[in-house]
Order: C-alpha cells, then sequence, then structure tokens
C-alpha cells in the first residue's frame, strides 16, 4: 500500500514539474538568488586561499540548507499530506531550471537563426551567459550554436534531472542540498586562481551529487532519441566511447549522449573567461548548426518529461520510512 507520505512527495514534485513549465524560473526574489547572495557575503568572511576554508565555507551553507530542510519537512508531515505535497511542489518549483533553460535555449537559436538580415550575433553573445560561463565575446554564430547545445546537454541534467533525482529520493532537504551545491560550483567550483583550493570541496560535492542524475540524463537522452530523429545506437555508443574523455565526469555523460542522440560533433577549444580548455570531441557526427540546437531543446523538453514521468513513479512507489509491525497470531 502506497504511504500518505508517499502520495503528498510524489503529488508535490508533479506540481512543482507543472509550475516550472507553466511559469519558468521567476524573474525577481528568487530563492535560490538569495541563497548565492548569503554565500557571497560568508565568502567574503572566511575566504582563505585553501581547500580547509573553502571546506567549512561549504560544509557550513550545506549544512544549514540541510536543516532547514528537514526541519521544513516535519512540520509539514506534522499538519498532514497536503502540507507536505504543498512544500514540496514549492521547493521542486524554486529548485528546477528546466523551462527557462529550454526557454533560452529556443530564444538564442532564433537569434542565431536570424531573417534577412542574418544571425544576430551580437544579441546572442549577451543571452549566452544565460546558459553558459563561457567568454561569448570570443565567439561566431557557429562557436555560439555549439556553446548553447553543450550547455543544453549539461543543464538538463543539472537544472532539471538531478533535483528531480533527489526530490524522489530525500524530499525537500535533498531539494534544498542539490541546489545549493549546484549553486556552490557555479559560484566557486571553477579552476580560476582565486577558487584553485577554495571551490575545490563544493566542485567535488557537486560531482558527487550528480553523478547519478548524470547517468539517468544519459539513459533517457539514449531512450528518447527517436523523439529529434537520431539513433538509440549511436548515443549509446557515443557515451560508451566518448564520455570518460571529458573533465567533467558527469557533463561528459549528458553531453556525449547528447551529441549521439543529435548526430553531431562536440567538443573542442573551449573559451572561459579565466582559462582556454582544450576539450575532447564527443560524437562523431557533423559540427552543430542552429537546426541542431532547436533539435537539442526538443530533446531536452523529452528527457524531463520522461524524467518527471519516472521520480513521480518511483516517489509514490517509495517506501513510507516506517517498518510494518508483524501480525502475531493469537493460539
Amino acid at each position: 500500500m502506497i504511504s500518505p507520505n508517499n502520495r503528498a512527495r510524489a503529488a508535490g514534485i508533479a506540481a512543482g514539474v507543472l509550475a516550472d513549465a507553466v511559469l519558468g524560473d521567476p524573474h525577481r526574489g528568487h530563492p535560490v538568488a538569495g541563497f548565492g547572495r548569503i554565500a557571497a557575503r560568508l565568502e567574503r568572511i572566511g575566504y582563505a586561499d585553501s581547500r580547509w576554508a573553502g571546506a567549512v565555507h561549504t560544509g557550513v551553507l550545506l549544512t544549514g540548507l540541510a536543516v532547514g530542510g528537514v526541519v521544513a519537512e516535519r512540520a509539514a508531515r506534522r499538519r498532514g499530506p497536503l502540507a507536505t505535497a504543498t512544500l514540496t511542489a514549492a521547493a521542486t518549483f524554486v529548485t528546477a531550471g528546466g523551462t527557462s533553460l529550454c526557454r533560452v535555449g529556443a530564444r538564442l537559436s532564433e537569434l542565431l537563426e536570424g531573417g534577412d538580415a542574418g544571425p544576430d550575433v551580437e544579441a546572442g553573445r549577451r543571452l549566452l551567459p544565460s546558459l553558459c560561463g563561457r567568454d561569448p565575446s570570443v565567439l561566431d554564430a557557429e562557436g555560439l550554436t555549439r556553446a548553447a547545445a553543450e550547455s543544453i546537454a549539461e543543464n538538463t541534467s543539472d537544472a532539471q534531472i538531478a533535483p528531480l533525482v533527489w526530490a524522489a529520493v530525500a524530499g525537500v532537504p535533498g531539494l534544498l542540498v542539490y541546489r545549493g551545491a549546484n549553486t556552490l560550483d557555479a559560484m566557486i567550483g571553477n579552476r580560476s586562481p582565486r577558487y584553485l583550493r577554495f571551490g575545490w570541496a563544493a566542485a567535488r560535492f557537486d560531482d558527487v551529487v550528480n553523478y547519478v542524475p548524470a547517468r539517468v540524463t544519459g539513459a533517457l537522452a539514449t531512450v528518447c532519441a527517436p523523439v529529434v530523429g537520431g539513433s538509440p545506437v549511436a548515443a549509446l555508443r557515443a557515451w560508451r566511447r566518448d564520455a570518460r574523455r571529458h573533465p567533467s565526469p558527469n557533463a561528459g555523460v549528458a553531453e556525449a549522449t547528447f551529441a549521439g542522440a543529435l548526430g553531431v560533433r562536440l567538443g573542442g577549444p573551449t573559451q572561459y573567461a579565466h582559462e582556454l580548455e582544450i576539450r575532447p570531441t564527443l560524437g562523431d557526427g557533423r559540427t552543430p548548426v542552429v537546426g541542431d540546437l532547436r533539435r537539442a531543446v526538443r530533446l531536452s523538453r523529452a528527457v524531463q518529461a520522461a524524467a518527471a514521468v519516472l521520480t513521480v513513479a518511483v516517489s509514490a512507489a517509495g517506501r513510507s520510512g516506517r517498518r510494518a509491525c508483524p501480525r502475531v497470531s493469537r493460539v
């Protein structure tokens, strides 16, 4: 029998995904932005060029989120299933970012496709930072297209699949800790001189919490490849052959399977603000064009929809956390 807590969690996840699909990210007062401001203030107080200082910084912030999530979820459970579902829905809505990701990707494809005047590269450069942290000033239309396609693939996992996985596994505390870890990785997890040591703990913890979600993303992208006219076999082949060559143990899975599913080649020289990375190529198809970026957005939406159905089902069927008392027969 499905417990009321499981039903409430499943209903909350479904409601949160639906709210994200309809509304996208809030433009003002986003809680993730508020967490980022708090993290930045604490960094100014406790920064030191050491792994230890970074580990303390990361641990304090994520422990605060975990404790807050546990307290909030327990309070909601005492009030009943409706309160639990409402809290889970709100947490899912503010931590999921798949809809905004796809909207930005679609808008960028429109700018790069252009009209009679041709692609609007300058507008595309202004929009790219909404997707990734690369230096857009050095990218032409082809470079913007490749950067966006890679970001759509990676962030399908980071922005949507991972929150859903952690919602199903650990409820509200899992959602909050995951989004906090991912935010810290974006803020201090890069390899710039300032954060090479201070951001080490945040980057490694983000790798850990994204390990399973990235592979769920790869599996779903493989299954959903026909939605964009791709081959599951090609997606699986690119995953097995190319993912391990990527510097990230998780981004490589998502990007390689998307490359195989789309029949394109991703990777190569990648310019960030602090360094130029020469990344290995993923997939063995052509260089992506604007049409492939639109297909990447469609594939991302299909993967997100499949993940939502899967995680709601898993949440509903999961154990309630209470052991049933065995019945004792009376003679």
